[in-house]
């Protein structure tokens, strides 16, 4: 358990992960009124998109625009890393000033060929002359580890694996990895084991964990893996989205359930909740439903009483 009330970062998906899967392609614009409003809400680390082929997925073809049309000021000093798959992803993201890339494979053969057409030792060799170029332009790296706790299609996967590819990321410069809970099928004794042992040959400071809540377990995962000393977390706005390639992995986690775990908890996470609101308020309004976040729900309900005299408390 962590012994001091320290710092939690939220990692924002919304924009990127969330919205990847949405069959309703989300106007340029809207997705940079979004992610502004991300930022305004305390966010210091927002994806923005990933230069990916338009044909498998529609709603990110616009990557280049999203991220050209933030204003300069969040670009210096705010992280906004976008997904590259590769050296063509790499050179389209350089061509619009991108400070920041991710690479991402996952830890199942199967998964990986489904995803992005390579086995894993593909995948990462592809990565190799894009991590070099990105290190010679002094490009901040993240990693991304997809079915770190279980695959649609192979089940249970290799904490073995999970340890090699971690360290061929590792080698190729990244700073942090993102841990992928890609179904959601993780469940607290197992997180704490998979931290246990990653902690074990990893700064603690440099794993991030995802996790979806298909089943409903993200938020205790989130703590159990807190308990083990873990402070950064990604999250997206309102619960958007899920993975493409992954059936019925719908449900990332919710930044507002996020936030009000730790808003509880006492933590500071630096992140504004009426503001938050406001951002999944905005996108949700434009893909015409609303927030399935119980947080969100319970503090846009808080919120709308605040004219009564009952104001939405912030963090």
């Amino acid at each position: 358990m962590n012994p001091n009330k320290m710092n939690i970062r939220i990692v924002e998906v919304g924009a990127r992960d969330g919205l990847q899967n949405e069959k309703k392609v989300i106007a340029s614009a809207d997705k940079i009124q979004f992610i502004k409003l991300l930022i305004e809400a305390g966010l210091s680390t927002v994806e923005v998109g990933s230069f990916v082929r338009a044909d498998k997925i529609p709603q990110m073809k616009d990557t280049a625009q999203v991220y050209a049309g933030l204003p300069d000021e969040f670009k210096k000093k705010y992280s906004l890393p976008c997904l590259v798959p590769n050296m063509k992803g790499f050179d389209s993201a350089m061509s619009v000033g991108v400070r920041e890339i991710a690479l991402f494979t996952s830890i199942s053969e199967s998964f990986n060929e489904k995803n992005i057409g390579a086995s894993i030792e593909e995948s990462l060799e592809r990565f190799r002359p894009v991590a070099l170029a990105a290190m010679k332009k002094e490009i901040k790296i993240r990693g991304y580890i997809s079915t770190a706790f279980g695959c649609p299609y192979e089940g249970e996967t290799s904490l073995d694996t999970l340890k090699k590819v971690a360290n061929r990321l590792f080698d190729y410069g990244v700073y942090e990895i993102s841990f992928g809970d890609t179904i959601g099928v993780a469940h607290p004794e197992q997180v704490k084991t998979v931290v246990q042992e990653l902690k074990r040959h990893f700064d603690l400071y440099q794993l991030t964990m995802h996790f979806h809540d298909t089943y409903g377990l993200a938020m205790a995962n989130i703590y159990a893996a807190y308990e083990e000393g873990i402070l950064s977390f990604d999250a997206s706005a309102g619960g958007l989205g899920g993975c493409p390639f992954a059936q019925g992995a719908t449900g990332n986690v919710a930044t507002e359930d996020v936030l009000h775990l730790f808003m509880k908890m006492g933590l500071s996470t630096g992140v504004d909740m009426q503001k938050l609101l406001l951002a999944s308020q905005f996108i949700f309004g434009k893909l015409k439903r609303t927030s399935p976040s119980k947080a969100h729900q319970a503090y846009a309900n808080k919120y709308s009483l605040k004219a009564k005299g009952q104001a939405c408390p912030g963090s």
